[in-house]
């Protein structure tokens, strides 16, 4: 999993970085923009709920899990916002519903001279609102497909030992699925290079975890929800 994590950052960084900056920066509703703001608060949300286990189990698998999680996602968030700041575009905009950019056509826009992009929001406003992108749906109270709600959160940091790892192991294939189908989005949308690279490595790693927690979840006498 460790060597999984270290090829996903060694393909995204491009050596030099410059592999993250094309000829024209993205727009601020490009593909490339909205996927690095969205995943960015979908991997806290992952390295939050893996904090929470490790202090609710001293189940080493599931501990370790949670620590690779946890390091992995960090990592990548770090990498999401440094691209954001690199191309000068804010890490939050207000007016955006979550995952807009998923409507966008692949090989999303990239700046114009009016510094928005080429392509309309409207769409994307509507997929959010229907609350199913990549074909994984939203729940009532979460931000986005895969999310927590606070309620969850709030009962995985009440749960001890076995109770609090099948929690886990359950909300984080959630996560997964979610995160998946978003990194998906990019991989087919975005055009800076990097990034597509580090979206495509976020799928491959993280279908591989979600196998092992089925694994981890029969071990337990459980199962994924839904």
């Amino acid at each position: 999993m460790l060597f999984a994590v270290a090829a996903t950052v060694a393909a995204a960084s491009g050596g030099d970085g410059s592999a993250a900056t094309p000829a024209r920066p993205p727009a601020q509703d490009s593909p490339d923009a909205g996927f690095a703001r969205d995943m960015a608060v979908h991997h806290q949300q992952a390295v939050e709920m893996s904090f929470i286990v490790r202090d609710r189990t001293q189940d080493e698998a599931v501990r370790t899990l949670a620590y690779d999680i946890a390091n992995t996602q960090a990592n990548q968030r770090g990498m999401l916002l440094g691209w954001l700041d690199l191309w000068g575009l804010p890490k939050v905009v207000a007016d955006r519903q979550p995952m807009a950019w998923m409507a966008a056509p692949d090989g999303g826009g990239t700046t114009d001279h009016t510094g928005h992009g080429s392509h309309g929001a409207h769409s994307g406003h509507d997929m959010a609102d229907g609350h199913d992108m990549g074909g994984v749906p939203a729940k009532p109270g979460a931000l986005m497909p895969g999310m927590a709600t606070k309620e969850e959160l709030t009962a995985l940091g009440a749960a001890e030992g076995r109770d609090a790892e099948v929690l886990y192991l359950q909300l984080m294939t959630d996560h997964h699925k979610g995160g998946v189908a978003m990194a998906k989005g990019c991989a087919e949308r975005c055009v800076t290079p990097a990034e597509r690279a580090l979206a495509q490595g976020m799928v491959e790693a993280q279908q591989s975890e979600l196998a092992l927690m089925a694994d981890l979840l029969r071990q337990r006498g459980a199962a994924p929800r839904g």
